[in-house]
Parts: structure tokens; sequence; C-alpha cells
């Protein structure tokens, strides 16, 4: 039996001996033409970073907290980016929402207080403002989120776990639209794999042309940390909210109730768009429309209900954020004096509302 075994041994040592020679005379004729990418031939992008790196901030905040009779001070820390010369500065709303102070660090290290401008915890996007800018910022190149496919390189940078102005990279793994309507705005999110981790919140998302094509917002994770699921809100979405004046659209915030959910509102259509909150002073504030005022969870979902129920707008039922789509179009080829028309479900009761461009 050992005798075989040896026999066995030897020839399958000759065999694969011979494999492998004809193996590497293979790779290395496939190789000089071209099939193999070698490390020297990947993507370098360090000269992009260094282009792109001095747009970013660090956001580091404090709140004062009130408990057991006393306070104390909480830290946090986000990121941001530069979109002008004049010092706005976008982030995500959850990193500045309840701050009681903001300081910003630019690349170079000078640190200066930063105020709220606007922060809008539904489609968490907030607008930070400083006096003035340092001579080692830049401003960045906001893109558009529409066009960019999914297996496209993505970039983050930010402060994660503390550590300011890192990379990570990946590709765009996913596009999905939220339920949440932020001022009137289906909210759509960019996936992407590249690593975030706390300290990324409220970054940029860049495309690999140095574009920002998103916010970054939140991650899906079991460990804590990144597992490879990240999620940027639509810097086209970011911009409507935060910079385009303040149409009717930018007046409420809701969500688009899924239907088992409005059965609950004994709405009688499939859905609705529940309001939960209504800016004072707004164009949805003076049309009469009433937010919420508890919040409860609903089959995993965090609601703020005892507000309206909006039906349809300008005779389109509110059902799907196509819908809502829909009927921004619609209002925005409105003249100034024509009217938005509604009808809303309040207190078990549809009633009609309406408001003047």
């Amino acid at each position: 039996m050992m005798a075989n075994l040896s026999l066995l041994t030897s020839r399958s040592a000759k065999t694969f001996s011979q494999n492998l020679i004809a193996s590497l005379s293979l790779i290395a004729i496939v190789g000089s033409l071209g099939f193999f990418a070698t490390p020297s031939s990947a993507q370098d992008l360090s000269e992009l970073f260094e282009k792109i790196d001095s747009s970013v901030v660090t956001i580091q905040t404090q709140e004062i907290v009130t408990s057991g009779g006393g306070t104390q001070q909480r830290g946090g820390i986000g990121s941001g980016f530069i979109i002008d010369d004049k010092g706005l500065i976008m982030t995500a709303a959850h990193v500045v929402h309840t701050a009681d102070r903001i300081q910003v660090k630019f690349v170079g290290g000078e640190t200066v207080s930063a105020e709220v401008v606007s922060s809008v915890p539904g489609a968490d996007v907030a607008l930070l403002k400083v006096k003035s800018l340092p001579s080692s910022a830049s401003v960045a190149t906001l893109g558009s989120s529409e066009p960019v496919k999914i297996g496209s390189v993505s970039l983050v940078i930010g402060a994660p776990l503390g550590v300011e102005h890192s990379l990570s990279i990946g590709h765009i793994s996913g596009k999905a639209t939220r339920p949440t309507i932020a001022g009137g705005t289906p909210l759509r999110l960019v996936q992407t794999d590249a690593a975030i981790n706390p300290g990324n919140s409220g970054g940029p998302l860049f495309t690999d042309k140095g574009e920002v094509i998103g916010i970054v917002s939140h991650i899906l994770s079991k460990s804590g940390g990144s597992d490879g699921v990240g999620f940027a809100i639509g810097i086209d979405e970011a911009k409507t909210i935060l910079l385009e004046g303040t149409p009717f659209w930018t007046g409420f915030e809701g969500q688009v109730l899924p239907p088992r959910i409005a059965k609950m509102f004994n709405v009688a259509q499939e859905s609705g768009i529940l309001v939960e909150r209504v800016l004072s002073g707004s164009l949805a504030d003076k049309a009469g429309l009433k937010g919420g005022h508890v919040k409860v969870e609903i089959l995993g979902k965090n609601l703020w209900i005892g507000g309206d129920i909006i039906l349809q707008i300008q005779n389109t039922v509110c059902k799907t954020s196509h819908d809502v789509c829909s009927i921004r179009e619609t209002v925005d080829t409105l003249e100034a004096g024509e009217k938005v028309t509604m009808k809303v479900l309040r207190g078990g009761k549809i009633i009609d509302l309406s408001v003047q461009l």
C-alpha cells in the first residue's frame, strides 16, 4: 500500500508540475496582452483627494442636557462641506439640530463658530453659516444625484470616529426613495458601500470627478460600525429643500402612509400624506394645514400623529411618492395669484383647503 501511495504521489507531483508550468506560461501570455490589471494601472485618487479635501469641514457640537436637576454638556462630532464663498455649509440635520454651540474646523486647522440657517430633521439636511472662510478652504462642486449609475465609484471624506479628513472609497450600490416628504419633496437616497462610521454624518458623498452627489446620513449595521450599507441624501433634494427659497412645498414635512397604516387612520383611499410638521409663516401654514403633536411607533415607523392627512392636491390623489412628484411639477407651473387646492382628512371629516400663491 505504501509503495502504491508513493507511486501515486510521485505521478501526481509530476502532473501538477507540468500543469503549473503550462498555467504560468498561459498567464504570462494573457498578461502581456493586457487582460490582467496590475497594481500600477489601478485608479490613483490622491490628486483628486488633494483637490476636494479642502472643501470638507469637521463639525464639533456641544449640547447642554438637563438631567436629575443638574446640567451637563454633551459633545458631538460630524462633517460638512462648503457650498459657496460666503460661508454656507451643508451638513446633516441630526448633527446640529439640537446643538447649543457649533464649531467648524477647516482643513488648515482654523476653527470658527457657526450658526444654523436651516435644519430639516425630516430630510436630515441642514445649512450652517460662518462669518468668513480661511484661505485654506475651497468651495465644493455640487453635482446631481439623478444621473449617477449604480456601480460607479464613490468617495466619502469626513471625520469617522474623530479621525478628520479620512477618505473611504467604494461604489454606488443602489438608489431608493424614502416615503418621507420634506418640504413637499419625496426624499431620494443614494446607497454606497464606502465605509461610513460615526463622525462621517453630514459629510459629502463625491463622484470620481469630485462632484458632491449626496449628504452622508445614516447606515444599516449589526455591528454598530460600517457594514458596507450606507446612505446619503441626494444632493438634488438637499438643494431644493435648503436653497430654493420658500415656495409652498417647503412649508411642511410628512410621510406617505403605507396602505396598512392608512387603514388604521380610517383613510378611505389607499394612502395619503400624514402631515407631521408645518413651518410657521409658510404658505402651508397660511393654507391652514395642521401638523401632528403626538409621537408614536406604528408597525416599526415613528410618526407624529394628530395632524392632517392630505388626500388630494390639485385634484391629484396622494398615494405614492410618484404622485407627489407629479403634484410638485403641477404646482411649479402655477403663476402668482393662482390657488393651490387640497382635500384633507381632519378629525374624521374631509375638508377643503386652499392657498393663493
